[in-house]
């Protein structure tokens, strides 16, 4: 009798809550000097002509550097973006894929005709599946089944091999970067021809689109040869180096060295880490900030020194913390390129920041951005206000919107952050009440049973 009278409780309180969940969001949303390993390579891109480009990789980079008007009036700064969305495959990633293809060639890691693997949100997989075939490559991507759905649908149009995983940590030997590292691996134990067979045969090197691979002993490169090629993108250097001695120097450039100071998220870290370090080297100071999403811990380590805090300790961190709607930034984990990055702060952005950034500024200038080009404008924002009035802060215009069509730039974001809101707001009293009650029950039960 005691215990369905404590079920009846239950019951009475779980309806409570729900309750009490539905009105708050019905109140929240009824109202409206170099290093050797810096100097620039012999194939390196950064000083392109304007004019006549030779083929579709000499079209990435050199992007526009834009001012954003209504930022820029409303903060009294010139907050200028890069906008990486012009490049051939729609993000600053081109840059990325273009290094490490090349480097990968250059090692003898990557065969012509062999696979380029990654494990990606996105950006980068449609990127490597844009130049990889202008350099005779295939291209294997692994992506979480909780991207939005035209990414896989983009990837499978470029003729990628597109393989959708669930979402599990990093440590766990089925995580999307763990998959991709092991179907490199299963392409290269397929290969069909040995590349030592190649070499008896005194085959020819190839050029691919005006790029000769160097020859490396051991590692002749035919068009026979294949095998497969991880691009690691947040381990691998290339990626910070793409920035360093690309994107860093075009800003440099763009801006006449008259800027005060650079703001961007951070996913692998690569752009964040070559712009930074590049603009350092440059002028020391120059201010870098990052800018970071919900559920990713860079935050704490550049502002406090430690990847969690004090509440995010063992035992008591989300199982899932990334519980966002930004795409491709934010981690829990150092990166070799993050590594390389020289910040003088953080800030801590939110999805609805984000999301009410990229409708601000597609109805006042007409800019339709991604996830994490929204972001970033927010963190420049924060900066300008934190700076004053007459500062030049560059941040980067990552994507476009078009590739975040049925996630991030519906109608239906705001409804999503609003349910996130809500449950992350009663989730903990929630579980509290149904934990007293359960005791309760079990102490109930066991009276009636010493009775």
């Amino acid at each position: 009798m005691a215990a369905a009278k404590t079920a009846d409780v239950l019951t009475a309180t779980a309806a409570a809550v729900l309750s009490s969940a539905v009105l708050s969001y019905l109140l929240l949303f009824g109202h409206g000097f170099e290093l050797p390993w810096h100097r620039a390579r012999g194939n390196s891109r950064r000083h392109k002509s304007r004019g006549k480009r030779n083929g579709l990789v000499d079209a990435v980079g050199n992007t526009p550097l834009i001012r954003i008007n209504s930022l820029s009036d409303a903060t009294g700064c010139e907050i200028l973006g890069k906008a990486e969305f012009l490049n051939p495959g729609g993000s600053v990633k081109d840059r990325v894929a273009v290094k490490i293809i090349e480097e990968a060639l250059d090692s003898g890691g990557l065969m012509p005709g062999g696979v380029v693997t990654e494990g990606s949100a996105g950006s980068t997989a449609i990127s490597l599946a844009t130049i990889a075939p202008a350099y005779g490559c295939k291209c294997h991507v692994v992506i979480p089944d909780d991207v939005a759905i035209e990414k896989s649908q983009i990837l499978e149009a470029l003729g990628a091999t597109v393989e959708r995983v669930r979402p599990v940590s990093i440590t766990h030997k089925d995580h999307y970067v763990n998959v991709a590292r092991r179907r490199a691996l299963e392409a290269t134990n397929r290969a069909a021809i040995p590349r030592e067979a190649d070499k008896s045969k005194g085959i020819d090197l190839l050029q691919m689109n005006g790029h000769t691979p160097k020859q490396t002993e051991g590692h002749p490169c035919s068009a026979d040869n294949k095998g497969g090629f991880f691009a690691d993108q947040f381990e691998n250097l290339a990626n910070f180096r793409a920035h360093y001695e690309w994107t860093g120097p075009e800003i440099w450039e763009q801006t006449q060295g008259k800027l005060h100071a650079f703001v961007a998220a951070a996913g692998t870290g690569g752009t964040i880490a070559g712009i930074s370090q590049f603009l350092k080297v440059k002028n020391p100071n120059i201010k870098c900030f990052l800018i970071d999403p919900p559920g990713s811990g860079l935050f704490n380590k550049v502002t406090r020194g430690v990847m969690y805090t004090k509440e995010e300790a063992e035992g008591r961190r989300l199982k899932n913390p990334f519980d966002t709607i930004t795409e491709g930034i934010g981690i829990n984990r150092l990166t070799k390129n993050f590594m390389m990055a020289e910040l003088d702060g953080a800030y801590r952005g939110t999805d609805r920041e984000a999301v009410e950034m990229s409708r601000f500024l597609l109805k006042k200038d007409g800019l339709f951005l991604g996830s994490s080009s929204a972001m970033n404008c927010v963190g420049a924002v924060r900066l300008a206000r934190s700076l004053g009035p007459g500062h030049t802060i560059v941040t980067i215009l990552c994507d476009s919107g078009m590739r975040h069509l049925s996630k991030f730039s519906s109608q239906n974001s705001y409804t999503y952050i609003g349910i996130h809101l809500v449950v992350r707001r009663f989730a903990t009293e929630a579980l509290i009440v149904l934990i007293l009650l359960r005791i309760m029950m079990e102490q109930e039960i066991m009276h009636e049973a010493s009775s």
